[in-house]
């Protein structure tokens, strides 16, 4: 029964990260028949758009927009690749360029909360290192407290800002990045689009949800 139970409990945490990752890479393969990369189709939709002060640039940092510095970022192989996955990615990032160029309010509020989250995190982790110190020293429940407390302001905040994050990700994926991708990809390959573009929404549910994996391993650890 037990095993069963975290059989299903990994499922239910791995398996999103897992699907995205394939829907990704099954349609990576590159393709002649496309005119141009992921990061071509990218500087050209910021240009048609009007979305100015927007540049798009390679990263190491995985694909993403940044709202603070104006960037459309994508990793080398959509920047560079022409495959469906590479201009579905690219067109999707592009709709998070939209969605601050028109002042969508959600996506500013996620700015604002992803601050937060941040010093959160900064937070949890400094008292993960001190509340080990500070328990030994004084034996007191005290300590024991800080760690539970600092897993969840660690892994408790990253998995709420994921999981608001997501009704942002399909806003860009299918309000802005879809009908984009109408007009540049042919429409045989448009229910695989669609495929990957819920592949880039849900790869935050993925992170989210490994935030709480992460958050139950701690609290399962302190109750021990």
């Amino acid at each position: 029964m037990w095993l069963l139970l975290v059989g299903g409990l990994l499922a239910l945490f791995l398996l999103p990260n897992v699907w995205a990752r394939w829907v990704l890479a099954r349609h990576s393969a590159p393709r002649d028949d496309y005119p141009g990369s992921g990061g071509e189709l990218a500087e050209h939709l910021v240009e048609r758009l009007g979305l100015e002060g927007v540049a798009v640039e390679v990263t190491e940092a995985g694909d993403h927009y940044d709202p603070e510095a104006r960037r459309v970022r994508l990793s080398p192989e959509h920047f560079e690749g022409r495959s469906l996955t590479a201009v579905t990615v690219a067109a999707h990032e592009v709709g998070h360029a939209i969605q601050h160029h028109q002042g969508y309010q959600p996506l500013l509020a996620r700015t604002r909360l992803v601050r937060l989250a941040q010093g959160a995190e900064k937070l949890g982790a400094a008292l993960m290192m001190a509340a080990p110190l500070l328990f030994l020293l004084t034996r007191t429940p005290t300590g024991l407290a800080l760690v539970i407390l600092a897993a969840v302001l660690s892994f408790g905040t990253a998995a709420l800002v994921h999981l608001i994050t997501l009704p942002v990700e399909l806003d860009a994926s299918y309000r802005r990045a879809l009908p984009l991708l109408k007009e540049y990809v042919p429409p045989y390959d448009m229910p695989a689009a669609r495929h990957l573009l819920t592949a880039c929404a849900f790869t935050y549910v993925a992170a989210s949800l490994a935030s709480l994996l992460n958050l139950g391993r701690w609290l399962v650890i302190l109750r021990r």
